[in-house]
């Protein structure tokens, strides 16, 4: 009888797998000895491996462009990286090596493309798409960038008074877009997007705010829907829709001249995930040049804004189980020394799944366990409703310490957790570290922060002159 973990591994999924690989008993990610980097930096440890961004990037960017070339499509393909997905400079470093374009949600994150332009990273040319709800300060950085210069900024209109207050603010010419309120997936609590104007009434707010005003051109019209690209009837419902008002926008407005499909690509969240992105980008293209050459209009420049699918894939977070308790007849619970509201807290909020793998003792015998984190909060677990099915994990000994990877966490994590901030109970965010592959395919690694220490955290709650 096969009672190894890696035995299990390898009867239930397709392993191994392109990232996943073993040697010996320990676990290896992109050809990475996670064990090796446990005993230089120790857990808990987060990681960025930043290579996944870059072969995210431009394996999209091919997808697009085979996709366009299968169906003779007119029109360029333009990557845009969503910033909110995480902010990091590392990040966006790594990510403008691939002729990108940046896609906004606030105020600040205006500061970070003026930066970005100064240190020479983003291409004066370059797109920057406005998104979100705008109010005084947002809308005073747009200004700012455009009057600066930036001739591809584009404040993608959410709502009937942002274009007034953006041309209350400048007399330099505006390009806009318009985002579509779409409508929810029936199993939400409410109809209607929060963000966007209605489908019914974007050519009427075009022809009565936009069409006689010389200051402003449209030259963008925005869909994006909350589930993200799926192959559901829902989805193409909804794509439909958007492109009907497309073709009726572009024959009212000869400056219209792309189309933002948005994003949600999903990213891998088990061994058994599985998604033809090559498919779904061929039928969504074919979809838009079906729908305008049935109207006679010209095919649009297609920009998605891919958050969670550029950076998501490049994170990692390695923990230690402490220890074993066994609460009752059935549950064992295998505790970490982290905790998962802090580090991962998708993973409390909003039952998101990743894929969890024990970096050693895969040829140890396994058992099914709960995961607990440090905090005194009983939400502070992640079981079979985040994970895929039951866990299962090599036996626990307290004289041969178990240690587990949590893959795929690279976006949001830091963002929602309050990267060296507060945190719950005041467990302490882990020490982070850079990964890097150089041409020969020697690995370096960097570290980018040191675990928090005591004294930043009882700065922020005031008590430094204590």
């Amino acid at each position: 009888m096969n009672t190894k973990y890696k035995d299990l591994i390898e009867q239930t999924f397709d392993f191994p797998q392109e990232e996943f690989q073993t040697k010996h008993e320990d676990l290896f990610f992109h050809g990475i000895n996670l064990m090796e980097l446990i005993k230089q930096y120790g857990t808990p440890l987060k990681f960025t491996y930043l290579p996944k961004i870059s072969e995210n990037i431009t394996k999209a960017q091919k997808w697009f462009k085979n996709a366009m070339e299968k169906y003779d499509y007119k029109g360029t393909y333009n990557y845009s990286y969503c910033t909110k997905s995480s902010h990091f400079k590392y990040v966006l470093d790594e990510a403008l090596q691939n002729n990108i374009h940046i896609e906004t949600s606030s105020a600040f994150d205006i500061d970070i493309v003026k930066s970005l332009k100064k240190q020479g990273r983003l291409k004066e040319d370059a797109f920057v798409l406005c998104n979100g709800f705008k109010r005084d300060q947002y809308i005073a950085n747009i200004v700012s960038l455009i009057e600066g210069g930036h001739k591809n900024c584009i404040p993608i209109i959410d709502n009937y008074e942002e274009l007034n207050l953006l041309l209350e603010e400048t007399k330099s010419k505006l390009n806009i877009g318009i985002r579509i309120a779409s409508e929810e997936e029936p199993k939400f609590e409410f109809y209607t997007s929060r963000l966007g104007i209605g489908y019914k009434n974007i050519v009427s707010f075009y022809e009565k705010e936009i069409a006689n005003n010389p200051q402003v051109e449209l030259k963008m019209l925005h869909f994006f829907i909350n589930t993200g690209i799926r192959d559901n009837a829902y989805y193409w419902n909804e794509l439909l829709k958007c492109l009907k008002v497309y073709t009726q926008l572009k024959k009212v407005c000869p400056t219209l001249n792309s189309l933002n499909i948005g994003g949600g690509f999903p990213i891998k969240n088990s061994l058994a995930f599985e998604y033809d992105y090559q498919y779904m980008i061929e039928e969504i293209i074919n979809q838009i040049k079906t729908a305008c050459d049935e109207e006679n209009v010209q095919t649009p420049n297609i920009f998605t804004e891919f958050g969670s699918f550029t950076v998501g894939e490049s994170g990692g977070a390695l923990y230690e189980v402490l220890y074993q308790k066994k609460q009752n007849d059935r549950e064992k619970w295998n505790m970490i020394n982290s905790s998962f509201i802090t580090t991962l807290p998708d993973s409390w909020a909003i039952n998101k799944r990743f894929i969890m793998l024990p970096v050693n003792k895969w040829e140890h015998k396994y058992e099914r366990v709960l995961l607990g984190g440090l905090t005194c909060d009983s939400d502070d677990y992640y079981n079979s409703e985040q994970h895929v099915n039951a866990i299962y994990l090599p036996v626990y000994e307290k004289e041969k310490p178990l240690y587990i990877g949590f893959f795929n966490t690279g976006a949001y994590q830091e963002s929602i957790g309050g990267f060296g901030g507060l945190q719950h109970c005041l467990i302490p965010h882990p020490k982070h570290i850079l990964i890097t592959k150089n041409q020969n395919g020697d690995i370096t690694t960097q570290l980018f922060k040191e675990q928090q220490k005591s004294e930043e955290l009882l700065s922020i709650l005031g008590y430094e002159n204590e």
